[in-house]
């Protein structure tokens, strides 16, 4: 059967059509490098960290109001997570991150982080993110002695609404963590995964404690 030359051809051109059409991101990337980036403010401009457009808009977005009104910083995230029958979808735009910072100025961080930070309250807000519990299943799911125990660390959750009981549930005390609450759970952990990343940093965690 004879080669069909001109259509081998005309499929190189289009494969070479479409490979420059994906580098042409990595160009330009490599390009703003060489270039001295804009500023809004204090702010610089970073082009093409993101291949998606529609992501790099709103980093544009963000950059611009930041170094306009002077902030330190300016975040926005989207997410969400479904599990138990439960689903939280979760939209900030444009968070202060200067009110971010007062968190910690004011105690309040450490006042969310002395209540969760505890491995046992850990471990109860993760077997509830699951799937909403009742405390007898909680003991079996965690590994307790006692309800009691139970109840011991359930208690400062439930003080600091994290977690409720299901009023809705045909069954007595099954309890769920508050919608409210989840993307805060979700996004704490996002950020701890980012000061673990290899990619970003060589400490040890261990040698920290």
């Amino acid at each position: 059967m004879a080669r069909n030359y001109a259509a081998e051809i005309d499929t190189l051109k289009k494969d070479l059509s479409e490979i420059k059409e994906m580098l042409k991101p990595m160009i330009a990337m490599k390009a703003s490098f060489n270039e001295p980036h804009k500023k809004v403010g204090q702010i610089e401009k970073m082009p093409f960290m993101h291949p998606d457009p529609n992501i790099m808009n709103i980093l544009d977005r963000l950059e611009n109001d930041c170094g306009s009104k002077d902030q330190t910083g300016c975040i926005t995230y989207i997410g969400v997570f479904s599990s138990g029958g439960r689903q939280a979808d979760w939209i900030r735009h444009e968070v202060n991150t200067d009110d971010l910072l007062k968190l910690i100025e004011n105690k309040m961080a450490v006042k969310v982080l002395a209540c969760i930070g505890n491995n046992d309250r850990l471990n109860i807000l993760l077997s509830i993110l699951k799937k909403p519990m009742t405390v007898a299943q909680l003991v079996e799911e965690c590994g307790y002695g006692s309800t009691g125990q139970v109840y011991h660390h359930l208690k400062p959750l439930i003080s600091a609404d994290l977690i409720t009981e299901d009023s809705k549930s045909e069954a007595k005390g099954v309890y769920f963590i508050q919608p409210h609450r989840v993307q805060g759970i979700i996004m704490l952990l996002a950020g701890i995964s980012d000061m673990l990343d290899p990619q970003y940093t060589k400490g040890d965690w261990d040698q920290s404690s």
